[in-house]
């Protein structure tokens, strides 16, 4: 596919600002349209966390490393991954709590989601294949939104949870960018503020439930199953009330994983497993207690 300069300096995929080499330039018709230095990916970390470390807040910084994801992905991995530690709680937990509170007030840029609706089932194909834009899809993270965090249900906001998960994925498992998608099912919410807030950018009704919330969700699974081929389908942020229900119909058809369930309760365990190790008694021989029965104490007391 030929691009035009244009397309290229505004598609992350493609775009590397101030690192086109001369001949890049040449070739792919840039010159004029960059400041004529040429900086290395290194030149360009260095830069970048230079202004970051201006931002009074973490929030600030968080937008200020999406407004760079929207950008350039190669800078902003790179950026990431050189400061896994100190970034993480701002491009994900507890910082993207904020992010996906104030999601409609602060919205600029979809940054590659695709927001799938209950009110239009028919249009899940078109949306998946054109937010794909011809990409090799291996791997989606996908959130109702029911049950975010801490913070329960924040109807298509929750979409936020999606990117930054993935973004998770790349910079500390090494994931191909290329090769994610992030999905929200917009099936309404019950959340008064945002039904009632002028600026909400989602489905203006309460959360269905039932029959219709199953089908939307099955025809979801099957169509991206079937544009995907090669895909592991991550369920993120479902409620109690369907998280299991879903894991338990597709983990024996597709290659599938609930976080909040299986994700949690394998961390738990691991922790536990260490803690024997140093103890030297028998998992066996312990007693435990979950407080709570929601997605992720159900998890944990079936991982366990």
């Amino acid at each position: 596919m030929k691009y035009t300069p244009e397309q290229i300096i505004n598609d992350p995929f493609l775009n590397k600002g101030t690192a086109f080499t001369q001949a890049e330039r040449n070739q792919y018709g840039l010159n004029g349209l960059l400041p004529p230095a040429v900086q290395t990916l290194d030149q360009q970390v260095k830069q970048a966390y230079a202004q970051l470390t201006t931002k009074p807040t973490d929030l600030a910084k968080r937008q200020f490393l999406m407004t760079l994801f929207n950008e350039n992905h190669v800078l902003f991995y790179k950026l990431f991954s050189e400061h896994i530690n100190e970034f993480m709680p701002i491009v994900y937990d507890p910082t993207i709590a904020d992010t996906i509170e104030n999601y409609s007030a602060l919205f600029v840029n979809p940054q590659n989601a695709t927001y799938l609706s209950i009110d239009d089932p028919d249009h899940i194909e078109s949306a998946l294949k054109h937010s794909a834009n011809g990409r090799d899809i291996r791997l989606l993270v996908v959130s109702d939104a029911e049950g975010i965090l801490g913070i329960g249900d924040w109807g298509t906001q929750g979409v936020d949870i999606s990117v930054g998960k993935l973004m998770v994925y790349t910079a500390a498992a090494g994931i191909d960018p290329s090769q994610v998608l992030p999905v929200v099912l917009d099936v309404g919410t019950n959340n008064e503020a945002l039904l009632n807030d002028d600026l909400y950018l989602g489905n203006r009704h309460k959360r269905v439930y039932g029959p219709k919330y199953r089908s939307f969700v099955d025809q979801f699974v099957t169509t991206a199953e079937k544009l995907f081929p090669n895909l592991y389908l991550h369920f993120e942020d479902f409620g109690r009330s369907n998280a299991a229900d879903i894991l338990n119909e597709y983990k024996d058809q597709i290659t599938t994983f609930n976080d909040d369930i299986q994700g949690t309760g394998i961390i738990v365990l691991a922790g536990l497993l260490g803690a024997m190790n140093i103890s030297k008694q028998k998992l066996t021989d312990q007693v435990y207690l979950s407080f709570g029965a929601g997605t992720a104490g159900a998890g944990l007391v079936g991982t366990i």
